[in-house]
């Protein structure tokens, strides 16, 4: 159970992490100028709005579009950081996108986060919104006969704002690059796997968040330094107010009371999973080139390990594994809850 911080020092850490949140709001505003607007696209007042930052993801556009069209989302905004396949050329053609261009730093723009902060604050103000990578799929309790707009007024109706979900690694049976996949298909047919069972939860307390770790990549690729392994938590469904400020990815955000998704009593709250695709074939060229553009993470001696691994075309499959068989599945279990979203 949660054990809550004594007032005095809960207190001190709203004061220092509300400093945090303005800081990281004005580094936004001025990473705005990284940003040129190739289409604006226009929607209603109530439509929920996606944001992505994404590069050479040509592959997975198709289904990924799909997949959130089916769940309500009204327009995306992307961020094209520099692809070199078609991929801005086809969300240039979409006819319910905005699309943002930049050859600047993903490293430097705290990995997307600044444009993302940006352009939430510019265009997504009382909006529900969903911020997803390429390869992250959302799915919650229902999701295939309840669409978004239902669980948004269902959420607002419980006043809450945030919806977490815990990222779950999907993988296939055999070396990573053996798999078969055809483009624009769904790709949890071809990474039919994941880990039921291998997971940490850590309450941080500075941001009043919980970290999960574990999966696949903590089992196979940071087995000697699991705290480094990569962290699952996100909160991919929130309406927007102008003064948040996403800090890690969509790991946490601030004000901190907004990472304040799970029960603090024996209750539960309702959440979902965000599918990640990451393994399909091409991921281990990739790696190959992501370990020299060295963009994606801070400490490059340990992730520079990672990538050579992941080049090598691994087996991630163990006897412990777990094909994937649907939301149903993962809320017995517990990786999914639907609270009171009955």
């Amino acid at each position: 159970m949660f054990t809550p911080l004594p007032n005095a020092l809960d207190r001190w850490y709203r004061f220092r992490m509300d400093w945090k949140r303005r800081r990281l709001r004005a580094r936004a505003i001025l990473r705005r100028g990284e940003l040129t607007c190739l289409r604006r696209g226009s929607w209603d007042r109530d439509a929920i709005l996606l944001f992505c930052t994404i590069r050479n993801e040509a592959e997975r556009l198709d289904w990924f579009l799909h997949h959130y069209r089916t769940l309500g989302v009204g327009h995306f905004i992307f961020v094209d950081n520099d692809s070199t396949d078609d991929t801005r050329a086809r969300v240039l053609a979409l006819p319910d996108a905005t699309v943002y261009a930049t050859g600047a730093s993903y490293k430097a723009a705290r990995f997307g986060m600044d444009w993302i902060n940006w352009l939430m604050l510019r265009h997504a103000q009382g909006h529900w919104c969903v911020v997803a990578d390429a390869d992250e799929l959302l799915i919650y309790p229902h999701w295939q006969t309840r669409p978004l707009p239902a669980l948004t007024k269902w959420l607002e109706a419980q006043g809450q704002p945030v919806m977490p979900a815990m990222m779950l690694e999907l993988y296939p049976k055999g070396p990573l690059d053996q798999a078969v996949y055809a483009p624009g298909t769904d790709p949890t047919t071809c990474l039919d796997w994941f880990d039921a069972g291998n997971y940490t939860i850590t309450h941080k307390p500075l941001l009043d968040c919980l970290l999960i770790q574990g999966g696949p990549r903590a089992r196979c690729f940071f087995e000697r330094a699991p705290n480094r392994a990569p962290t699952l938590t996100k909160l991919p469904l929130i309406r927007w107010s102008w003064h948040y400020a996403w800090v890690n990815s969509t790991h946490s955000i601030l004000p901190r009371a907004l990472n304040r998704v799970f029960a603090t009593d024996t209750g539960e709250r309702v959440a979902g999973a965000l599918l990640h695709t990451k393994f399909l074939p091409t991921v281990v060229e990739k790696s190959r080139i992501e370990k020299v553009r060295a963009q994606h993470f801070g400490d490059a001696p340990v992730f520079d390990s990672y990538y050579d691994s992941v080049a090598q075309a691994p087996d991630l499959w163990c006897p412990a594994s777990t094909r994937y068989g649907g939301w149903e599945q993962l809320e017995d279990l517990g990786l999914m809850s639907r609270g009171g979203w009955a």
